[in-house]
């Protein structure tokens, strides 16, 4: 049978913020201490959030307040006519996330938007809350990838879950990859031809690639540029028709 697997990375893709940074809405006067927000070293994110998820606890944040805020996220424009289609069309569709937030607030957020169902699986950062009631975050897996985050490749995970559905005997027609970071660029490269690589208008993965076809060494699959849900949706639909 024909299938497509759709890949989403979740902050300003799905969302249109970053769920990391909303939370801070929760923090005394909306704000982080400066030694706190000038704590975070580049490749170490979990950890960072760590620190941010201890420092709410101590200031006595709670978690029905902090998933009251982060189910106020707004849908980036087009996503949730898109991931209704995407509902309806399952037999065509497998669906994954692959995210560097976390399973707490991705839950938080597609459950109360009633997507949940609509995901195959969400690969992302385990969070859970303590006896103490702190969110605490862990790395999502190790990794030997130089290119990614020290927590996450998210290359390794699309080829992991693209291999055990192998197994299970789904070989996918085209994979699409719909994301907006730095960090997508490596699963991006993982894509075959006849893949589609969808990066969002004018965001880091646009700039990623547009920069290696000019230093000739473009990604294999094709690219097409998104701004709304409502573009990726009515490719889909071509999808279908071919």
């Amino acid at each position: 049978t024909m299938k497509f697997l759709l890949v989403f990375d979740f902050d300003y893709t799905v969302i249109d913020e970053n769920s990391d940074t909303w939370i801070v809405k929760c923090a005394p006067e909306e704000k982080l201490p400066n030694k706190l927000r000038n704590s975070y070293q580049k490749g170490h994110w979990t950890e960072y959030m760590s620190r941010v998820f201890r420092y709410l606890g101590d200031s006595g944040v709670k978690e029905d307040e902090m998933k009251r805020t982060m189910t106020t996220i707004p849908f980036t424009t087009g996503m949730r006519d898109l991931l209704d289609f995407i509902g309806k069309n399952k037999d065509l569709f497998d669906c994954i996330i692959i995210s560097d937030s976390n399973t707490v607030f991705i839950d938080w957020i597609l459950k109360a938007a009633n997507f949940h169902e609509v995901l195959d699986e969400v690969f992302t950062n385990p969070a859970t809350f303590s006896g103490a009631g702190y969110l605490t975050v862990q790395n999502f897996h190790t990794h030997h990838c130089a290119k990614c985050p020290k927590n996450l490749c998210k290359r390794k995970v699309l080829e992991e879950f693209v291999d055990k559905k192998l197994h299970q005997g789904v070989k996918y027609t085209k994979i699409v990859y719909v994301g907006d970071g730095g960090n997508d660029l490596c699963p991006v490269t993982f894509l075959k031809k006849d893949d589609i690589a969808m990066p969002r208008q004018g965001y880091t993965l646009q700039k990623m690639i547009s920069q290696m076809s000019e230093d000739l060494d473009p990604v294999q699959s094709s690219v097409l540029v998104w701004s709304s849900g409502i573009e990726i949706l009515s490719h889909l639909k071509l999808l279908m028709k071919e």
